[in-house]
């Protein structure tokens, strides 16, 4: 009999290929995202550095519910602190997650909002 694997696990291991690829410098920073069942988290990171400079969720914004307007507003934020940062364009890392729904939109607000991916 063929065990499959978890959801999670073939996530991870999506994750770790992705990531042998894309790496965040101090000029783009990585744009890591985060998927729970209730919440979404998104962060910049330098890996040079091994320094988080900007973060972001849903649970820090106070939404309620795991939804795809939820992740616009959190998109919005991250946008708006890069900003502050005066970081204009990033490597989007979506840790291993399906480029749809939740994490699509939380790209495409960002971007609406002026990262640069």
């Amino acid at each position: 009999m063929i065990k499959k694997e978890s959801s999670n696990v073939a996530r991870l291991r999506r994750h770790r290929r992705v990531r042998k690829t894309i790496s965040g410098t101090s000029l783009r920073p990585r744009l890591n995202v985060f998927r729970s069942n209730k919440e979404i988290y998104v962060q910049v990171i330098d890996d040079e550095k091994m320094v988080t400079l900007a973060s972001s969720s849903s649970k820090a914004l106070k939404i309620n519910g795991s939804n795809v307007e939820g992740a616009k507003k959190v998109g919005k934020d991250i946008a708006e602190k890069c900003k502050k940062l005066k970081i204009k364009t990033v490597v989007f890392d979506r840790g291993g997650y399906l480029y749809h729904g939740r994490v699509a939109a939380l790209a495409d607000a960002a971007r609406e909002n002026g990262l640069e991916f």
